[in-house]
């Protein structure tokens, strides 16, 4: 897998130092709730510190002993565990940072995810790390592209799957959804950018897709808000009170499926390779019915390839394995 000079599993291990993350926390506290993504793809805690899965559940005390170990392993101090809320399925570890109460949510194997988010165990599980060979066919394909909003092979992915997904309409189950964890952290980048996109998703549906093609024009989300017309008062409060929630379904379906990088293809819940190109995403949607309907030997799509990055330049390039 090439990489755009990151490992997905552990972008912020190098490029930050240990002090210099530290003064991050104290200068804005809340990082810390997205410090596990920037971290790592997922954390083992269990492997993290004490050696290896054990299989067993772990208590309260165990779970807020090990996420306090993890993050002083990494030089994060000056924090310790408020209390522990034993909820179904994971315990709700809350940190206290400069008297201010930050949760995280740790799943009772040992599991941890970052965010601030509720834990929500998926139900697609897969144990296969590289693309499935072949395409499992349903009546209505599932279609779930996952990606990154500030990676440029995810931006040059959506740039040819918009079109492809368009063409079916409701013969398929299209949608655009979000990996578990960022790497692309400046000024109005992932940790800004991907609440304001699940919201448009799934509270303005209707303009997600216009406010996209907007948006892969050059990045600017303040200008691609106003051209298409959101509602930006009704999409400030979903950014505020449910982009978590919705998140929380995109980051465990990303590490259900096993995502490793952005973008990942996942066609009726199985990962798969494709190019980048509007005619070979409609492709290999094709290939995923029972019946192809008579609209796949009707296409005319674009076959070249979007450029990575913003702005609707094509390139030559064949490459189809490059990720964030």
């Amino acid at each position: 897998m090439e990489h755009e000079n990151h490992e997905p599993h552990s972008p912020h291990v190098t490029h930050h130092k240990k002090e210099g993350m530290t003064e991050k926390i104290r200068t804005n506290p809340w990082i810390m709730s997205t410090f596990v993504l920037g971290i790592l793809a997922i954390i083992l805690i269990v492997g993290s510190v004490s050696g290896g899965i054990t299989g067993k559940t772990i208590s309260e005390d165990k779970a807020g002993e090990y996420l306090v170990s993890y993050f002083e392993a990494q030089g994060v101090e000056g924090f310790s565990v408020d209390s522990v809320e034993n909820e179904e399925g994971f315990y709700k570890v809350n940190i206290d940072y400069q008297e201010q109460l930050i949760p995280f949510y740790v799943t009772k194997s040992g599991y941890l995810t970052g965010n601030s988010i509720l834990l929500i165990t998926p139900q697609k599980t897969s144990s296969v790390d590289t693309p499935v060979t072949g395409i499992v066919k349903s009546d209505v394909p599932e279609v779930e592209l996952f990606v990154m909003t500030h990676c440029p092979y995810g931006t040059q992915a959506e740039k040819g799957f918009i079109p492809a997904i368009l063409e079916f309409g409701n013969e398929i189950d299209a949608s655009i959804k979000f990996v578990h964890y960022y790497l692309h952290e400046g000024e109005k980048q992932e940790p800004y950018e991907t609440p304001i996109q699940v919201c448009l998703r799934e509270e303005q549906s209707d303009l997600f897709l216009p406010y996209l093609n907007c948006f892969l024009e050059d990045g600017d989300s303040d200008r691609c808000v106003i051209e298409t017309g959101i509602d930006k008062s009704k999409l400030d409060s979903c950014v505020q009170n449910n982009a978590e929630s919705y998140y929380a379904l995109d980051s465990a379906l990303s590490e259900g499926y096993g995502v490793r990088g952005s973008p990942t293809l996942v066609v009726n819940g199985n990962i798969v390779t494709s190019g980048r190109s509007a005619a070979e995403y409609a492709d290999v949607i094709c290939q995923a019915f029972n019946v192809p309907p008579e609209l796949c030997g009707e296409l005319d799509l674009d076959s070249a390839s979007p450029s990575p990055g913003f702005g609707w330049d094509t390139t030559s390039s064949s490459t189809t394995t490059a990720q964030c």
